[in-house]
């Protein structure tokens, strides 16, 4: 066992001394150690529940023969962060989560981990540790959160955001605000449509690091109690067969990931996640082959923001495997992966039918032949952009407009509520990417607010930043290189005309090249909005959004 390195042996004792002052006894010494990675908080729905979900994990792996220990991991609630500073620390909390925990299981020597995540950075922030520290890990999340109800409609967070904007828009009173703000999030869980929470955990199913029903449980039913005690039994058993993350976390399983992202229609944040988390495992995750797997991978699902079924309908109609094994009628999937369960996915998926065509469309009635996603290039984005086309409407999936420029976001939330932005107008928000920013913050408060004055379906937004998995529209972030690094989203000038052609995966900004020149000469760097703390040393270790922002030691002066 690998933690004999800290129990076996008199030059262990003084060890044993302090798993003594633990009150460890001399039996669960001798058992595995299993590190339970709590994200659990008081600050974050999705994570509020965790405790739960942690003590039905340690009883999981005390009946299966192991010593469970509990160690934590932060969080950010994403909503509660956004549009302030808060946003910037969000994204860059996936490192710190994926550092301290591989510090943590690597200091004491756990033989195996239970992974308890919720929210956005957790997910990916414990699959890039689970990779790093490669001892047999299991991922069990707190589960999604019910939909609201508003007026006879289901809701979630998106329908928060946007109603802010309806009501600056004078088309909701003050109490139709207060309907909205006190039934949209009714329970714990991550937040209920297809945001980024929600897509990462569905994703971790089809990885193979979770079981199935990880990513859809609702967080309120006891099945997600019964599922954290399956994780915590199954741990054992895959402690017992040595199947370790970089035996499950493959190239193909990782291309399986993004063909069901494509399916789903999940967050642009996938985007980010998916080559970082191919970075840890040696993987060149290229975000321009998406557009490969989106051409052959038929859109299945609308959840919301893209339309009106919620995390609770996709459980209910078969969950992410049913997804899956829709996709497998296609030949689109590797059956051959192994996964958690210790079987491989052909083995998981078989017999999981669609229960419900109107939440999962069956392969022969897609939604759209093509992919959730888009990888869009052109002079405007040389290294990429990425764009939810699955949530644009049709009339915005080709757009030609003037731009109106803002170097931060607040800027332009000024502009769109103040009644500035007009039909046909391209919104762009530069300086806000992950050197930027720096952090790369979400817009979701100025997405919100373009589809609550009503000009959803004729204003465009694109950034360098990112989007909330709760945005919808045409709404391209990700625009790389960024604006800090000189990136041609740096040289835009008000009133420039942009082109957007997703279909045809372009965006291009209509000014000469040799006018390009001429501004590129003239560009001066800016001075670092942050200059100390952690967010200063992000900064200058942090990638563009096209690499998935991962972090790599500067290059020293030659």
């Amino acid at each position: 066992m690998k933690s004999d390195a800290v129990k076996k042996g008199s030059q262990q004792a003084p060890h044993r001394s302090l798993f003594n002052a633990l009150g460890l006894t001399k039996e669960e010494m001798e058992r595995p150690l299993v590190g339970i990675v709590s994200s659990y908080n008081e600050i974050v729905p999705g994570h509020m529940n965790l405790d739960k979900i942690v003590e039905a994990v340690k009883l999981g792996v005390a009946m299966a023969g192991g010593t469970p220990i509990v160690f934590p991991a932060i969080a950010v609630c994403d909503g509660i962060a956004m549009g302030h500073i808060g946003m910037k620390y969000s994204l860059v909390t996936r490192d710190l989560i994926a550092d301290s925990t591989e510090a943590m299981a690597l200091a004491h020597q756990f033989d195996a981990l239970v992974m308890v995540p919720n929210c956005d950075k957790n997910v990916p922030g414990l699959l890039m540790a689970a990779a790093r520290v490669n001892v047999p890990t299991v991922f069990v999340s707190g589960g999604p959160m019910m939909a609201g109800h508003v007026q006879g409609h289901k809701t979630s967070l998106s329908s928060m955001f946007e109603a802010v904007g309806a009501y600056a828009a004078g088309k909701l009173d003050e109490e139709g605000l207060l309907e909205y703000e006190n039934k949209t999030c009714p329970t714990c869980g991550s937040c209920s449509g297809m945001y980024t929470a929600n897509s990462m955990n569905c994703l971790t199913e089809v990885l193979g690091m979770g079981l199935k029903g990880n990513g859809t449980i609702p967080a309120v039913y006891s099945a997600r109690i019964r599922l954290a005690k399956q994780a915590g039994m199954q741990v054992m058993e895959m402690f017992r067969r040595n199947i370790r993350p970089r035996d499950i976390m493959t190239r193909e399983a990782i291309l399986n990931a993004l063909t069901v992202d494509m399916a789903l229609g999940c967050s642009t944040n996938s985007m980010l996640h998916l080559p970082a988390i191919a970075h840890e495992v040696g993987m060149d995750f290229d975000i321009s082959f998406a557009n490969e797997i989106s051409e052959r991978t038929p859109n299945l699902c609308h959840l919301a923001p893209a339309g009106p079924t919620y995390m609770e309908d996709l459980d209910e109609a078969g969950g992410v495997y049913a997804v899956m094994n829709e996709l497998d009628k296609l030949g689109l999937l590797n059956r051959d992966c192994m996964t958690v369960t210790g079987k491989t996915v052909g083995e998981n998926i078989a017999g999981c039918v669609n229960r419900n065509p109107q939440v999962i469309r069956p392969v022969d009635n897609p939604y759209s032949k093509t992919g959730g996603l888009a990888v869009l290039k052109g002079n405007l984005a040389p290294d990429g952009s990425v764009v939810k086309r699955s949530a644009v409407v049709e009339e915005m999936m080709v757009h030609s407009g003037p731009a109106r420029v803002f170097d931060c976001e607040e800027d332009a939330i000024d502009a769109i509520k103040g009644g500035k932005i007009v039909p046909g107008d391209v919104v762009v928000i530069r300086y806000e990417g992950p050197k930027g920013g720096p952090g790369m913050r979400e817009m979701l408060n100025p997405t919100s607010a373009i589809a609550g004055m009503g000009l959803g379906s004729s204003v465009a937004l694109i950034t360098d930043g990112r989007f909330s998995g709760a945005s919808r529209g045409a709404s391209i972030g990700h625009v790389s290189p960024e604006a800090a690094v000189g990136g041609p989203i740096a040289l835009v000038e008000e009133g420039d005309i942009i082109s957007v052609n997703i279909p045809e995966m372009k965006l291009e900004l209509k000014v000469s090249d040799e006018e390009l020149a001429r501004r590129r000469a003239a560009w001066q760097p800016r001075q670092p909005r942050v200059t100390t703390g952690y967010l200063a040393r992000y900064a200058a270790m942090v990638t563009s959004g096209n690499r998935g922002a991962i972090l790599q030691v500067p290059k020293a002066a030659e």
